[in-house]
């Protein structure tokens, strides 16, 4: 009897093993998920792209006049004040001359000496004429007082004497065109470095000077050089005096209006700046990205709505995110949830440790949340990166809470 109650004990106990082994062998294990919750938060949709900080209003300083460039003192990020006299210029040095033109020039100076000469012998000719023309008019007035010589031979010797004396002032003024001559013929034959270039009433040079009060932003020439008209000399500009150009897709463009709110980072500091845009420009450009596709890109500016930081400066790098949509209650999830679903969007929400697809109706949508307008509520669980073996009524499981 006592046998058979242990048989009995041990068959039982036999079936609950291979029922619990079954059991275990065949059950549904629960997966392994991401979970996070739907929230209500503020949310903004933005643009972000690349942008390179400008000085407004950046003044170009070039060579009115051809001349000899003075060595500039100043350097880049030196401070000036307008009128301040960056540079001057002064007179070229005479050019070389070759052998062929000095000889040349040789001969006409002896060519002017000759003129020169015989300029002062017309002079003395004429002056020995005024000298006898003179003494005859002299003679004929006291002539004509007693009535021997007419009234017309006194007007014609009054004539020759007015003629002579012109004739003078003639041949002095030739001497002086000589003259002239002369010294412009020797004054050609000076080399570079043999006379000093001498000041042309008390003024040799021109000063150039700064337009506004601002900062040196570049210096083309630095070093003492002949200079050409036009030629480039300095870039000054006022740093204070700051906006931001982006290019964007003209596609963004269209979004984005003048007076939305803009937000620089990874400008280099650990704050964001307040920015507003100023305008988008009506015409766009084609750019090739670095995929080798080319755009359509259209250049927005951006004003900063504070005082540029002292460390942000002209032609910096900077990251802008121009806000098209902004509100302050949204309910959101991770864009990671979604997944489409017969044409639409759903997502796995998590009800009782089981996954449920749930469609949801999505409004704005950035790179990490989505705008919710259907579907969920404020609390709900949902599942992240749900996978292919994931279906409706799958026992779930938290990751975190299980690790």
């Amino acid at each position: 009897m006592a046998s058979a109650l242990v048989r009995s004990l041990v068959g039982l106990a036999t079936v609950a093993l291979i029922g619990g082994a079954f059991y275990i062998a065949f059950k549904e294990n629960p997966v392994l998920v991401d979970l996070a919750t739907a929230t209500t938060a503020p949310m903004q949709v933005s643009i972000e792209e690349d942008g390179t900080t400008r000085i407004r209003n950046v003044y170009t300083i070039s060579s009115p006049i051809a001349g000899h460039l003075d060595r500039i003192e100043h350097s880049v990020g030196d401070l000036v004040s307008a009128g301040e006299a960056i540079t001057g210029i002064h007179p070229l040095e005479p050019p070389f001359i070759d052998t062929r033109t000095r000889t040349e020039l040789l001969a006409a100076i002896d060519a002017a000496n000759a003129n020169l000469g015989l300029s002062e012998v017309e002079l003395t000719r004429a002056r020995t004429a005024r000298d006898l023309a003179k003494a005859s008019f002299d003679r004929a007035t006291k002539l004509a007082a007693t009535n021997i010589v007419s009234e017309s031979t006194l007007e014609r010797l009054a004539g020759e004497y007015k003629l002579a004396k012109d004739q003078v002032a003639s041949a002095e003024a030739m001497i002086a065109l000589r003259r002239a001559e002369l010294a412009s013929t020797r004054a050609r034959l000076v080399q570079p470095g043999q006379e000093p270039v001498l000041p042309a009433n008390g003024e040799c040079c021109v000063d150039i000077t700064s337009p506004i009060d601002g900062m040196n932003l570049a210096l083309h020439a630095k070093s003492e050089q002949a200079a050409s008209v036009g030629q480039l000399i300095a870039e000054i500009g006022d740093p204070s005096d700051l906006e931001i150009t982006v290019d964007i897709l003209s596609a963004d463009a269209v979004r984005v209006k003048p007076g939305s709110r803009a937000l620089i980072t990874d400008w280099g500091g650990e704050q964001t700046l307040e920015a507003v845009v100023e305008r988008v420009e009506p015409s766009a450009f084609t750019k090739v990205s670095a995929l080798g596709i080319s755009e359509q890109r259209v250049n927005a500016i951006i004003t900063l709505r504070d005082p540029p930081p002292a460390d942000l400066g002209h032609g910096y790098r900077v990251i802008a995110n121009l806000v098209i949509w902004s509100s302050e209650e949204v309910l959101q999830v991770p864009v990671s949830a979604l997944y489409r679903e017969d044409g639409g969007w759903a997502v796995f929400r998590m009800v009782d440790g089981v996954a449920r697809v749930t469609p949801v109706t999505i409004g704005h949508m950035t790179d990490r949340n989505a705008e919710i307008l259907t579907g969920l509520s404020d609390g709900d669980r949902i599942i992240l990166y749900p996978g292919d073996t994931l279906e409706d009524g799958s026992l779930i499981s938290d990751r975190q809470a299980a690790g």
